[in-house]
């Protein structure tokens, strides 16, 4: 497959990191590292692979050469999912091939793992999945349902925002007020004007 190039997207707190092999133009199969790894996991495997395949190797956040999010911030087992979203949609996939070594969480008393994790939330987008070393996704059954709609709606409300996000708008006090009383309807005038003292910037412009 020959050499490999360093790939770069950008995330609110940095980018997330890279690498990839093949015809870009080939079938798109994205490669997930297993537990405190890294993109390069699959250095000696990719070259055994199939060619006519476009590979794309992600660090997740805080691994490789991926921006670490900031002091304070845990790593959630759902942020690496959201992770592969965000890199399947830098890359404007819209079905690809899967593969996943490892990466033990612990979600209740289930050990779960991201690459299952996103065919479950994300079923449209894969067309095959290739678990190395890997258990599976352990959910009940009573759970499934409940699960599924609730994690998916985190990561499409939290993408969908980050793709809205403009520069902040400047408003007059007291159009900032109305925006403040409009969102808020148990808030009196009297009350909105007090949060404002403390939660807005006032600039030249407003």
């Amino acid at each position: 497959l020959g050499m490999c190039s360093e790939l770069k997207f950008p995330v609110p707190w940095g980018h997330v990191a890279a690498k990839a092999w093949g015809p870009s133009e080939g079938h798109p199969v994205l490669c997930l590292h297993g537990w405190l790894d890294n993109a390069n996991t699959f250095d000696r495997l990719i070259p055994l692979l199939p060619r006519g395949c476009y590979y794309v190797a992600m660090d997740f956040s805080g691994h490789g050469l991926s921006s670490h999010r900031p002091a304070g911030c845990p790593y959630h087992f759902l942020d690496y999912v959201t992770d592969v979203r965000r890199v399947a949609a830098a890359l404007q996939w819209r079905r690809f091939t899967l593969i996943g070594h490892s990466m033990v969480l612990i979600l209740s008393f289930s050990y779960c793992f991201i690459s299952p994790q996103f065919c479950f939330l994300y079923p449209e987008m894969v067309d095959k999945l290739i678990l190395l070393e890997s258990l599976g996704f352990l959910l009940a059954p009573e759970d499934t349902e409940a699960w599924l709609k609730s994690k998916r709606r985190v990561i499409d409300r939290l993408l969908s925002l980050e793709a809205k996000q403009q520069t902040p708008k400047a408003r007059s006090p007291e159009a900032a007020l109305q925006r403040l009383l409009e969102a808020n309807s148990h808030l009196t005038a009297e009350g909105g004007a007090i949060l404002l003292q403390r939660g807005a910037t006032e600039t030249p412009v407003g």
